[in-house]
């Protein structure tokens, strides 16, 4: 299968994207520069980790008028599977395409470590090759990963079983102690209504091998191959 890794002015994540994709994966990946209107065809896109346009404004809020995002938003209305790592996490909330905001984290510093997350949801196109309550451990490296929403629009979340991820502790408890940054509810990580978006803000292409602390975040990336597959199996 083919990747699309949308590059923007500040991605910091973009060629760990690439790597973890097409040398760890085996699979196709390219890199697309964030003033290019076409995507190229892929079967998923990643919009990666960083500090997109320098983080002016808000995480995101300019990286969302970039030309490519167009691209992007007609991909995901097709049914397209789409992950936002990080930065592309918060790009993604900056473009209506998942709902919600990020705010400053909890301690008002930046976060690098890695945590523990369980995955509350194997339906959607990024947690596919997981199972229910697995924990997965991940690096993070943020400053504004504290996931906000309206206590309806948080209630709509749970009742859709749009939270995929949530932060918890190493025996996959939820609550302060694992929590990074004070995001409500503990979440981690979300999907949109059509399951096809995913966005989380720890960083599942950094922990594709043994050699970097945790190989966990491999099964995040399988997971859109699994699913990709299972959808041809089914309509062979």
């Amino acid at each position: 299968m083919k990747f699309a890794v949308v590059v923007f002015p500040g991605s910091n994540s973009d060629r760990d994207a690439w790597y973890a994709t097409e040398q760890v994966l085996g699979e196709q990946a390219e890199l697309v520069w964030h003033k290019d209107v076409d995507l190229g065809g892929p079967d998923a896109v990643i919009l990666p980790g960083g500090f997109a346009h320098g983080d002016y404004l808000r995480t995101g809020a300019i990286a969302r008028f970039s030309p490519i995002m167009a691209a992007v938003q007609r991909f995901a209305d097709r049914g397209g599977p789409v992950l936002g790592i990080c930065n592309g996490f918060q790009i993604l909330l900056e473009a209506g395409l998942l709902p919600g905001a990020m705010v400053r984290n909890k301690g008002i510093k930046f976060v690098s470590r890695h945590v523990h997350v369980r995955v509350e949801q194997p339906d959607t196109p990024f947690s596919a090759a997981c199972r229910p309550g697995q924990i997965l451990e991940l690096p993070i490296a943020h400053g504004e990963g504290n996931y906000f929403a309206s206590i309806a629009a948080l209630a709509e979340l749970e009742a859709n079983r749009q939270v995929v991820f949530r932060y918890t502790d190493a025996d996959g408890n939820p609550g302060d102690e694992g929590n990074p940054n004070g995001s409500v509810n503990h979440i981690a990580g979300i999907c949109n209504r059509a399951r096809n978006v995913v966005g989380l803000m720890p960083h599942p292409e950094r922990a594709c091998e043994a050699a970097l602390g945790s190989a966990d975040g491999r099964a995040v990336l399988q997971s859109v191959v699994k699913a990709l597959a299972d959808r041809v199996a089914h309509h062979a």
